[in-house]
């Protein structure tokens, strides 16, 4: 067996190994989700809904994606066995842990205390709202999420969403059972953040342990030293990430804004199905990060352009069977697990797993150039892109109803496509010309030896 298919086996199987947590996730997910629809009615649930968003979207935005930094310096120092490096790197992802928990969390009490009612919800509520700000904390740190896929240790991630979605579930079930109000099926999500939180915590650190990574470990010492451009990969990842919070949490809150709660809630319910739909060619992103970064460690950049090749072909295969899903069936679905008032979410469910099928023919491109160092070229697209979005949103949410959303979302995605190919592929041409550049430079020198 070659190590092209060695690589690719690995994808694929790390990506299934997700896929059953997720499965079993998505299950359990679309029952807390109706549990909560069924409980609060459309309003409430609404109401709920925005709030989570703009947790989320604080927690996004503050987020310095530490996994991907634990991927892109880690990798090279747990090849070599270079523990005082690699530490070094557990350090420095740590503090940007540290850094986002306190922004996102400042942010969200004091957005949710004084500005709540022009996202959506009622005054009365924005106690509760700050208190869920609160799980922003929860939100922000990924650094444990890199060490387990740089561990391969994708058996455990599996299980990080399920655990959320089980404790969302207890605790809807709970809420339904008493009738209670919105603020514990609030108490309940939050509770599903922490426990998730927790779970993966625990695991990252007993496997640094274990490996005995862990001796000699100090919170004193260098952190981005040594790591070249590591603020800068930070920042740009950050940002890369805080712009992805456009086409999920600030969609909500403008649909909230616009059109209400209720509306915000049809959203919410059409987003959930579809990215239940679109979840197993998407688990394939995780699965693929830590194969690049180790074909990029060893030089093997040809095994990288093969292995995002393959990927594509798999993400658009499964694009079109989903999509045709949805059409079919999407409608039915919704009637069967949240009732006949979310049926209504049924023509704006299919606009949603369109832009998620976009979204999955183009999966490898944007870790194809995080991978080769070159997030700033995605960042750039992105950035491009969101503005445009941002700024066509709301008056098209305004002629078109929730509908316009449907259709600004596609829109984007085919965007965002398009761009970050031709970011690949002027990354490419720039990597080449570079090696071209360096390959003349060294035939100078030795022919230069030659003559003397």
């Amino acid at each position: 067996m070659t190590q092209d298919s060695n690589v690719l086996k690995r994808v694929l199987a790390n990506a299934g190994t997700l896929l059953g947590g997720r499965t079993v996730n998505a299950l359990v997910g679309l029952a807390y989700i109706a549990m909560t629809a069924r409980g609060l009615g459309a309003v409430q649930m609404g109401m709920l809904v925005l709030i989570n968003a703009y947790a989320q979207f604080l927690g996004d935005v503050a987020k310095f994606q530490s996994w991907q930094t634990v991927l892109q310096y880690g990798t090279g120092a747990l090849l070599e066995d270079d523990r005082p490096r690699f530490q070094q790197v557990l350090r420095f992802s740590m503090l940007l842990d540290l850094i986002g928990a306190a922004v996102g969390v400042a942010l969200g009490v004091g957005g949710a205390l004084l500005l709540g009612s022009a996202f959506g919800w009622p005054k009365e509520l924005a106690p509760a709202a700050a208190l869920y700000a609160l799980s922003i904390a929860m939100m922000t740190s990924a650094t444990s999420v890199g060490l387990l896929r740089l561990f391969d240790r994708f058996r455990f991630l599996a299980a990080e969403q399920a655990v959320s979605s089980t404790v969302r579930l207890i605790g809807c079930a709970v809420a339904f059972a008493y009738d209670a109000s919105i603020g514990w099926f609030l108490a309940a999500w939050a509770a599903g953040t922490v426990a998730s939180f927790l779970y993966v915590l625990g695991v990252a650190w007993w496997d640094l342990a274990r490996r005995e990574l862990l001796q000699g470990f100090t919170l004193a010492g260098p952190l981005s030293e040594g790591l070249p451009g590591a603020w800068r990969f930070a920042w740009a990842t950050n940002f890369n990430g805080s712009l992805d919070t456009a086409f999920t949490h600030v969609i909500t809150l403008v649909v909230g804004a616009v059109l209400g709660p209720a509306q915000a809630a049809l959203w919410r319910v059409g987003r959930q199905v579809a990215d239940g739909m679109a979840k197993p060619a998407k688990l394939l992103v995780p699965a693929l990060y830590p194969e690049l970064a180790k074909l990029k460690a060893t030089g093997g950049e040809k095994e990288m352009h093969k292995l995002a090749g393959q990927i594509g072909v798999m993400g658009g295969a499964v694009a079109g069977v989903l999509l045709l899903v949805c059409v079919l069936f999407g409608g039915p679905l919704l009637t069967l697990v949240m009732g006949k008032p979310f049926a209504a979410a049924a023509p704006i469910m299919t606009w949603q797993v369109a832009a998620a099928a976009i979204g999955m023919l183009a999966l490898p491109l944007e870790p194809m150039l995080v991978s080769m160092n070159k997030a700033g070229f995605a960042l750039r697209v992105r950035g491009a892109v969101c503005a445009i979005y941002l700024v066509a949103l709301v008056p098209i949410i305004r002629a078109l109803g929730l509908t316009g959303a449907g259709v600004a979302l596609v829109a984007a995605a085919a965007a965002m496509a398009l761009g970050m190919f031709w970011a690949l592929r002027r990354s490419l041409a720039q990597t080449s010309a570079a090696k071209d550049d360096e390959q003349t430079c060294a035939d100078r020198e030795n022919g230069a030896k030659g003559l003397s």
